[in-house]
Formats: structure tokens, sequence, C-alpha cells
């Protein structure tokens, strides 16, 4: 659970980048990602609390995979972010069970939307990691 409140708040300082740079034309794509990323934040820290955690604070910035100086990287970056939330997503799918798997599987699920859309494609598994194809 901490591992996505860490992904959810990468994601939420990533959508102001994203958001600064995209456009008008996908500016409201961007704030819908950012609210929705910011409300699934505030979720999990409750579920951390609920686990008896202490929730982790977000950090004061985070490093960007790449520079953003226009909307055509800010685009990428969206798919980038999600890609990455998807992924830890993914992870929790899999270690976690009853109400908290379905939190999962439901947050990848929108994360791997959000990330077809800004891509303009999907891949098959998301959340996964593409995997060479064996040699042979």
């Amino acid at each position: 659970m901490q591992a996505a409140l860490r992904a959810e708040h990468a994601a939420v300082y990533g959508y102001g980048v994203v958001g600064g740079r995209i456009g008008d034309r996908r500016r409201a794509d961007a704030r819908t990602a950012y609210d929705a990323h910011r409300a699934r934040r505030d979720e999990l820290a409750r579920a951390v609390r609920d686990l008896g955690g202490e929730p982790e604070p977000s950090a004061a910035a985070y490093a960007l995979p790449f520079p953003v100086p226009d909307a055509a990287a800010a685009a990428r970056l969206a798919a980038e972010l999600e890609e990455r939330v998807a992924a830890v997503y993914a992870d929790l799918v899999r270690a976690a069970d009853g109400p908290r798997r379905a939190l999962a599987a439901e947050s990848l699920r929108e994360a791997a939307v959000r990330a077809a859309r800004w891509r303009g494609g999907s891949v098959a598994f998301p959340g996964l990691a593409e995997r060479p194809a064996a040699s042979g």
C-alpha cells in the first residue's frame, strides 16, 4: 500500500508538470487525471492508516524521466506516469486480497486506460514489463 501511495504522490507531482505544458487541447484530460490521482492518493493514505501504518508523505519534488519542454513531451510524460502507476498496482494485485485487491485492480485498469489515451494505443498486459521474445 505504501508503494502505491508513493506512486500516487509521484503521479500528482508529475501531472502538475504535465498541466503546465500540455496546451489547451488536452488540458482537461490532464486535470481529470490529476484529480483522479489526488483522490486515489487520499484513499491510499486512509487505507495505510486503517492498517495501522503511517502514510508516507510526498517528497518536495520528484525527478522526471526526461525533460518536458512542450506539449508533446508532456503527453509522453503523462503516459509514462500512468505506466509506472499501473506497474505498482499490478504488484499490489498480486500481493493483496479482498477489498484491497479489488481497489488495486480497479486502479490498474484506470491507469491502463489513461496510459492508452495518452499514448494513443494500448499494451497487452498493462502494468507488466514487456519481455523480450525468446530466441531459438
